[in-house]
């Protein structure tokens, strides 16, 4: 038999030069260097701005405006650089030479929902208060529900639906805490909340952590991520590495952050949730076929982490406060970067199957690199950053010095034993090894996808230097 002729890969003009994919990479641009520059202007202090009320409700702050302190700056870092990469990668990827999904049928409406997205997310992190946020935390889940279902088919339809009824079912209890502050202090401020009484706290707390649990999806409000994976890819990076839930992760710092005494029973219950939800997210690792849905299962266990980190700082541990934080940028890049070189292997080769893939790293070396290297990153290898900020929320599972800190410290090193060990058995699976028919004419991805593979390994690595001086500022003003 002879062999294949090889198909023809030239790229589409209509893939990267539409007037959607132009238009959102310059609304995209605009976004990360308005953050740059609000970044490197505050130089961690704080801005604010009030912009209007509604004169009928009787509040004493400013309904809208705009806030934005440490906090808030290490979010737009990984909201807006991670949303331009993903705009420049979908340039290539929404095309007729992607073979997974040969079509490029409904970009005005992809790039739409990602623009969106991007905005929604600047709204969220930059509100200066509750009422704020739930306007834009409810704009996200709608952004969510499109993409996740952009493809149309019955699955990812059904996928879509479960999506936004777990995660506008748990907004429906930020609603309510909204609610309970406004009635109860006239105020819709995230630092109102220390004026309720320990009761009505502790139930306000609880709530917004319902909420934050949903969208974070943490245990048991988890099942909605991997059934996701029906997104296009790039959507998958943005919703589930650096956005959507990175949102319920950001609502739980800011509560921490801004309680003077948070409810002490509730940070035991949180860091135990945490910990379930890690193993409930690495213990799939060995099951999955689908690489979307390792990462998926990926992202729960790591979601865990910065959860654990959060409930650990609000006991009073400060070390495990900056590994939680930490944790949130460099997870948002290292799984960007994975989730997108997931994203290049199908374009290339049309599946996603781990068993159906091998001897890739003959046929797509610079992807093979950063997926290799972004699975010793999400692992928690030195140098990169999950390695410090694992190395820090040990540390203060430690710092505790009780008993079930010691505990915690034991289970989130064998949480991520188990987790490298997994990834090393895919890696060498689908990368070394004789070459499968399905990677035969597999070739790295055009250069606008191959760019954002690029710097998001940099990113990876220097996370850290840019997350921890902001991290700093955090925690300092913790009382």
């Amino acid at each position: 038999m002879g062999a294949r002729a090889p198909e023809p890969r030239q790229e589409t003009p209509a893939a990267g030069g539409s007037g959607a994919f132009l238009l959102s990479l310059l609304l995209s641009a605009f976004a990360l260097c308005g953050s740059l520059g609000l970044l490197f202007y505050a130089r961690g202090n704080t801005i604010a701005m009030d912009v209007a009320s509604l004169p009928w409700l009787n509040v004493r702050d400013a309904m809208f405006g705009v806030r934005i302190d440490a906090l808030s700056q290490l979010m737009l870092l990984a909201v807006t650089i991670c949303g331009f990469l993903v705009v420049l990668y979908s340039g290539s990827y929404i095309s007729r030479n992607n073979r997974e999904h040969p079509s490029e049928h409904g970009q005005g409406r992809y790039y739409f929902f990602t623009v969106l997205f991007i905005a929604s997310m600047v709204g969220l992190v930059s509100s200066p208060n509750l009422f704020q946020m739930f306007l834009f935390w409810e704009l996200t889940t709608i952004c969510s529900w499109g993409l996740i279902s952009f493809y149309g088919t019955k699955e990812a339809l059904a996928s879509g639906f479960k999506a936004m009824l777990i995660t506008y079912g748990a907004g429906l209890f930020l609603m309510a805490a909204v609610i309970l502050v406004y009635v109860n202090t006239g105020s819709f401020a995230f630092t109102a909340i220390n004026q309720l009484s320990p009761a009505l706290k502790t139930v306000v707390v609880a709530f917004l952590a319902i909420a934050a649990f949903g969208k974070a999806a943490q245990f048991p409000l988890q099942t909605w991520l991997p059934s996701a994976m029906t997104a296009p890819t790039p959507a998958s990076a943005y919703l589930h590495a650096a956005a959507m839930v990175k949102a319920g992760v950001y609502l739980m710092a800011r509560v921490v952050i801004s309680l003077t005494i948070f409810p002490p029973k509730l940070a035991l219950l949180f860091t135990g949730l945490a910990m379930v939800t890690m193993y409930v997210g690495v213990l799939q690792y060995a099951v999955q076929d689908d690489l979307k849905r390792l990462l998926a299962y990926s992202t729960i266990a790591n979601l865990g982490y910065m959860m654990l980190g959060l409930a650990m700082g609000a006991l009073g541990s400060p070390l495990a406060l900056r590994g939680g934080l930490l944790h949130l940028i460099g997870h948002a890049f290292t799984k960007s970067l994975l989730f997108l070189s997931v994203g290049a292997i199908s374009y290339a080769t049309g599946t996603r199957s781990i068993r159906k893939l091998s001897g890739l790293g003959k046929r797509m070396p610079i992807t093979a690199l950063c997926f290799v290297l972004g699975a010793m990153a999400i692992s928690g290898v030195p140098p990169f950053t999950l390695f410090w900020s694992k190395f820090l929320i040990v540390s203060g599972a430690i710092q505790l010095s009780t008993r079930w800190g010691i505990a915690l410290a034991v289970l989130a090193l064998t949480e991520s034993v188990i987790g490298f060990s997994c990834f090393l058995r895919v890696v060498h699976k689908v990368f070394f090894g004789p070459v499968s028919p399905a990677a035969e004419l597999a070739q790295d991805p055009p250069a606008g996808m191959t760019v954002a593979l690029v710097i998001l390994l940099l990113l990876s690595l220097g996370a850290t230097f840019l997350g921890l001086p902001l991290i700093g500022q955090v925690v300092q003003g913790v009382k």
